[in-house]
């Protein structure tokens, strides 16, 4: 992982290079493959649910008001999809145990 605490593409391929032995040419197409898989299905509606990890959940919002929080003017916001996302069980557990 880099500097910031984040993980990268990168660190994704590298990960896969490591543990299943592909070339790293190899892992990275793998990773944009999976990656490519999933913001197809978000891009045609679809919900995408990787067990024990958690899932990604589109949304449709209505239009509401809202407030301009400097100036306190109200203005209409627009209805929007909006993408979310929900961690497993399974993942909360290995995160707030620190597995």
């Amino acid at each position: 992982m880099t500097e910031a605490g984040t993980m990268t593409r990168a660190d994704l391929a590298e990960a896969v290079h490591r543990s299943v032995g592909l070339s790293r040419a190899e892992s990275a197409g793998l990773v944009e493959q999976v990656l490519g898989h999933m913001c197809g299905a978000l891009a045609k509606g679809e919900n995408v649910k990787i067990s024990g990890f958690g899932s990604f959940v589109l949304r449709d919002k209505g239009e509401r008001m809202g407030r301009n929080p400097k100036t306190g003017v109200e203005v209409a916001i627009e209805p929007r999809r909006v993408l979310t996302f929900r961690a497993s069980q399974v993942m909360r557990d290995r995160i707030v145990k620190g597995h």
